[in-house]
């Protein structure tokens, strides 16, 4: 029970507010002063003004509450990258009949191949993914952006970052849906030639913006068979050759219209963001003519950073055995047909959903290790890789109980 004592017309009075409500829930009246003593105290209004450091406190409440309030509201130019849901590559994913994830009703394989002969796998060769919250035309409030600021597992990047200016958000998921499937495609055909299939591929123009350099030149549907000459062997070499070429100069790329050949030349241009480089504002399809069918299901998901794990996966099915010894592996890296392991972003954030996800080993791309050096999460065991055959080998000793220590790592921060 708490007692307040207060100056009042006969001296030093005792209000007992507990008292009080309690016999007024009876009906009683209740003693609300007794005359206890008198000590100088000059007679005063009982509702005196409260005192000015009180008034104070008051209005420092009041403006903090507004300023929240004004935080919470408030739009930031930044988007927040958190980690995203892990997916085995071993494992299955729900999907309903349409062929969608959401309403799940049964469940089925991620990596499927009618036909062919597969081998029990356990553990898990996961791939991971990054939530990003913000857009041009959403974007986060202070408050989540001060709130990611302080955690570790999310990073807060500048809107232009994420989102090129002159690039609206439908572009930008068209192109990261283009991109995941052309690393299930670059996937499936590093998975192949590395088990010694022979295949076929072609590179197609899948769409020409408007207002890029190459609006009115190249179409959807041409075939692109070389750059300056050379010939790309997947969308990862065709980018190479353009921005190798820079931006004085038109650049030469040779196609196949309608079963006719022909030569057309583009001026590139530098492209905005983040990691600028000379570009012709197109988006290119892989297609490649494979001995059988391999399945990837996965939805509502973009981007070319799960290759590498694709690669493994396929790989693991294929052949006796489970690359990985049965333990849970994850990891991230963009792939090409020719098993070069390249560079992706949001590295950090994955390594937190691997973690979460209960990965005790994690292959990172070495061109990420910049990146990962100094950040890698307790309980996390980070390998670097630039090959498929260099994560063949960390799962190869994890699976034989061979010497961790002699393979590559990122160095320490």
């Amino acid at each position: 029970m708490q007692t307040t004592l207060v100056a009042g017309q006969w001296g030093l009075l005792q209000f007992d507010r507990g008292s009080a409500h309690a016999l007024c829930a009876r009906g009683e009246h209740p003693v609300e002063r007794i005359e206890v003593a008198y000590f100088g105290v000059e007679p005063q209004a009982e509702r005196s003004a409260p005192p000015r450091r009180v008034r104070i406190g008051w209005g420092i409440l009041s403006i903090g509450i507004v300023g929240v309030l004004g935080l919470s509201l408030a739009p930031a130019p930044f988007a927040i990258e958190r980690p995203g849901p892990v997916f085995n590559t071993l494992g299955t994913v729900p999907l309903d009949d349409s062929g969608s994830q959401s309403k799940p009703v049964r469940r089925e394989p991620l990596i499927s191949i009618p036909g062919q002969q597969t081998f029990p796998t356990t553990g898990a060769l996961s791939m991971l993914t990054v939530n990003v919250l913000g857009n041009r035309e959403q974007q986060p409030n202070w408050i989540e952006v001060l709130a990611a600021w302080a955690d570790p597992s999310q990073a807060v990047l500048p809107i232009d970052a994420v989102y090129p200016k002159g690039e609206t958000v439908k572009q930008s998921n068209e192109q990261s849906s283009v991109d995941m499937q052309n690393s299930q495609k670059d996937a499936v055909a590093a998975a192949l030639l590395h088990l010694g299939y022979p295949l076929t591929r072609t590179l197609t123009v899948s769409s020409v913006p408007a207002g890029s350099p190459s609006a009115g030149v190249l179409k959807a549907g041409d075939t692109i068979t070389s750059i300056d000459g050379k010939k790309p062997n997947d969308v990862q070499a065709l980018r190479a050759l353009i921005a190798a070429h820079g931006t004085a100069t038109p650049v030469t790329i040779d196609i196949v219209r309608e079963s006719a050949a022909s030569a057309v030349e583009v001026t590139p241009v530098e492209s905005t963001g983040a990691g600028a480089k000379p570009i012709v504002g197109i988006i290119v399809g892989a297609n490649y003519s494979f001995p059988f069918t391999v399945n990837i299901r996965l939805h509502a998901v973009g981007g070319p950073s799960a290759g590498m794990m694709f690669a493994l996966g396929i790989i693991d099915k294929l052949t006796p055995g489970e690359l990985n010894g049965g333990k849970n592996v994850a990891g991230t890296g963009t792939i090409t047909a020719d098993g070069e392991v390249g560079p992706i972003g949001g590295i950090r954030q994955k390594m937190y959903g691997a973690v979460a996800s209960g990965a005790q080993y994690f292959l990172a791309p070495k061109a990420n290790c910049a990146e990962v050096s100094g950040h890698v999460p307790d309980g996390l065991r980070v390998f670097a890789v630039g090959t498929l055959d260099d994560s063949l080998a960390v799962l190869n000793a994890l699976a034989t109980g061979g010497s961790l220590g002699s393979l590559a790592t990122c160095p320490a921060g």
